[in-house]
């Protein structure tokens, strides 16, 4: 805790942002000193805001004598004064039957779980899809298309298909397609896909020269479906939600709006975001210019990872205002992590 807060300017602290949080309206000293349970005069509490406005922790916008937290002040709320419970129980048990079903592929528990966190929160919910550079090749078919391209089936894992449609120099017979799959499936089978990329485009690459025809086919195919399935599923991700954020006033301003959603659609400043996050433990918040990104200035993102196999596979996150309901948000983000990672290793 900060050692310059005596308890009664904690307390006094933790309630005005409460408050804020609560309405949204600028909190006066004599709002404050009737809802904070403590025996203060308004004077007294008009002190205590200004010494925690000279601190940074308060500021009072231009058309109020109330003050509001600064991200400064939300860090320390959130670092040190929050009180966090549980999900409910029936909570819980919802988010459990949405997203444990082991009949559906990693993409749609990742959309439900995308789904889940902005229903929850009325807030944009954003998930990564699972990196699968540890991911095992099990099976890879070719299928004729019109036009010099074929679509291309592959399946990592046990049950994970991603489907390509790859453009080519010139047409392959079925039986082209079908003895390339079978080459592949017998030399890749079981392998990561890291390996399989460096298998395919560096050692293989090689000795093309000497290959027969079967073979060059092979690599060809295979070196096709793991450039665009690099380029296509690298670090991408789901979100939903996101208009929820017209309906805060401090969002709502229309080039405040058209950078946000500018930036959810271009996806570079979250997925670095969320990058970040990928090694960390448990749950992560990064509040107004915490982020680096000034898009996200006004906004806070809560996040947490999720596994596969106890490896990290992704990140799932909460984007609102930095007048957000923290204690429960945070309870929110961190059960839905661990349930999409029980539903991503249920068989």
């Amino acid at each position: 805790m900060d050692n310059q807060l005596d308890a009664r300017t904690q307390h006094l602290f933790r309630v005005l942002v409460q408050n804020y949080i609560n309405d949204g309206q600028p909190v006066g000293s004599r709002t404050l000193a009737r809802v904070s349970d403590l025996d203060v005069s308004p004077a007294t509490v008009r002190n205590v805001m200004s010494d925690l406005e000279v601190l940074g922790y308060l500021h009072s916008p231009h058309t109020s004598a109330g003050r509001v937290p600064t991200a400064q002040g939300y860090r320390l709320f959130v670092d040190t004064l929050i009180e966090v419970k549980p999900l409910n129980s029936s909570v819980v048990t919802g988010l459990k039957s949405r997203l444990i079903d082991p009949s559906v592929d990693h993409k749609s528990v990742v959309e439900t779980a995308s789904s889940l966190l902005s229903s929850l929160t009325q807030m944009a919910g954003v998930v990564t899809m699972p990196q699968h550079n540890k991911a095992a090749f099990r099976q890879i078919e070719f299928l004729s298309l019109s036009d010099r391209r074929i679509l291309a089936i592959l399946v990592v894992d046990q049950k994970d298909v991603h489907n390509r449609i790859i453009h080519l120099d010139r047409d392959y017979s079925p039986s082209e397609l079908r003895e390339a799959a079978n080459y592949l499936n017998d030399v890749l089978a079981g392998r990561n896909l890291q390996e399989v990329r460096k298998i395919l485009l560096k050692e293989l690459d090689s000795v093309r020269q000497n290959m027969d025809d079967l073979m060059r086919t092979a690599i060809t195919l295979g070196g096709k479906i793991f450039d665009e399935e690099e380029s296509s599923s690298a670090q991408n991700y789901i979100v939903d939600g996101q208009t929820n954020l017209m309906e805060f006033e401090e969002l709502s301003n229309v080039s405040k709006l058209r950078g946000l959603f500018d930036a959810f659609n271009q996806k570079k400043e979250i997925l670095h975001l969320l990058d970040r996050c990928i090694c960390a433990e448990g749950v992560q918040i990064f509040i107004g210019s915490e982020s680096g990104y000034d898009v996200f200035d006004d906004c806070s993102v809560v996040s947490a990872p999720y596994s596969i196999n106890q490896d990290v596979k992704g990140v799932l996150a909460v984007v609102g205002p930095t007048r957000m309901a923290y204690d429960r948000v945070i309870p929110i983000v961190d059960v839905t992590a661990k349930l999409l990672s029980e539903a991503l290793n249920s068989e």
